[in-house]
């Protein structure tokens, strides 16, 4: 008898916290740079923006996010590249405390 994993939206924020955006050096998750996730028993699906149009690490922060989400699902990942354009205000409660922002 082979044991299911389960895996949930909660343990894959989880996860993600890992991925940090090394010019900022905050996670994606705190940054609210992940806008939807879809999981299912055969992909997981993430929508993700970046903080700027232009970001340099764009491509290293979607390839992490990607593997990260794969090895903790253990199932393909895929990561679509939003177009809402990101704000601080978008970031964990909390988070931007740092930063002065709020």
């Amino acid at each position: 008898m082979s044991e299911q994993i389960q895996i949930s939206e909660e343990g894959l924020r989880e996860a993600l916290r890992e991925v940090v955006d090394p010019e900022i050096g905050m996670n994606i998750i705190e940054l609210g740079l992940i806008r939807n996730m879809e999981l299912s028993d055969e992909k997981v699906h993430i929508t993700m923006i970046m903080t700027t149009p232009f970001c340099p690490y764009a491509p290293q922060l979607l390839e992490q996010t990607r593997r990260t989400a794969q090895n903790y699902a253990r199932r393909p990942a895929t990561i679509e590249m939003g177009l809402e354009m990101w704000d601080p205000s978008m970031m964990e409660e909390g988070a931007a405390d740092d930063w002065g922002l709020f």
